[in-house]
């Protein structure tokens, strides 16, 4: 079953102040079947992240079709979806991980989690028990659980974000750059929730500089130089 089609997809953004459009990315195709990897490679500025942006419609694109097998609303083309259709699918069935925490004010790191596992329907503490264990996964120190993420190291942030999106076990989840700033100690666990969400039929589109990370998760790549899907390149070592 396709979980997520990419077709003829393009992005243009522009600079009012200079009165100048530019082309971040066009022709983009790609499909993927549930429970896939696509990793997406190429150069910085290529708009690796701007596909992952507008699918999850943080941007919404100017060109082409994005087709996701939603639970609740079948098959749906973001680029055309409702508001409230979007609200709904963040909360219940595509995750994003970004290298950038952005949170509420004065919420703690449990509560962003807890607050991920109440929006879809879990009592308080069945919220309170998976957040805990998330927390304590990632090897986010118990001395931060009740503390700010505004004075967290980058790579603390990351940790949370991470826990926050794969606590919910989405259907697809979208990864740009979720390794960047982790030790390696880290990246394993990362690795190992990617195996175990992949292993339960989720299905990932992620970004990543380190083709060693991505050995052996992903099905295969997609090349913006090449505008092409193709398998795994093989890891000098």
């Amino acid at each position: 079953m396709v979980m997520l089609e990419v077709k003829d997809f393009g992005k243009r953004f522009t600079s009012h102040h200079l009165n100048t459009t530019r082309k971040a990315v066009e022709g983009i195709s790609f499909s993927l079947e549930q429970g896939g990897f696509i990793g997406i490679v190429g150069k910085s500025g290529s708009g690796k992240s701007t596909i992952l942006k507008s699918i999850y419609r943080t941007y919404l694109p100017d060109e082409g079709e994005i087709w996701f097998d939603s639970e609740r609303f079948g098959r749906i083309d973001l680029l055309k979806a409702e508001e409230r259709q979007v609200i709904w699918l963040r909360k219940h069935e595509i995750g994003y991980v970004s290298q950038f925490l952005n949170v509420m004010p004065r919420t703690t790191a449990r509560e962003l989690v807890e607050q991920a596992l109440l929006g879809m329907g879990e009592s308080h503490e069945a919220a309170t028990i998976k957040a805990e264990q998330s927390l304590r996964h990632f090897d986010l120190d118990e001395r931060l659980w009740d503390t700010f993420p505004n004075t967290f190291s980058g790579g603390e942030k990351l940790r949370l974000n991470i826990a926050i999106a794969t606590v919910k076990k989405p259907r697809l989840l979208l990864l740009d750059e979720p390794t960047a700033s982790l030790d390696y100690q880290s990246k394993l666990k990362v690795r190992e929730v990617i195996e175990k969400l992949k292993a339960d039929g989720t299905t990932l589109v992620g970004i990543f500089h380190d083709l060693e990370f991505m050995e052996g998760l992903c099905d295969c790549v997609y090349d913006m130089n090449e505008k092409a899907l193709r398998g795994m390149p093989e890891v000098q070592r």
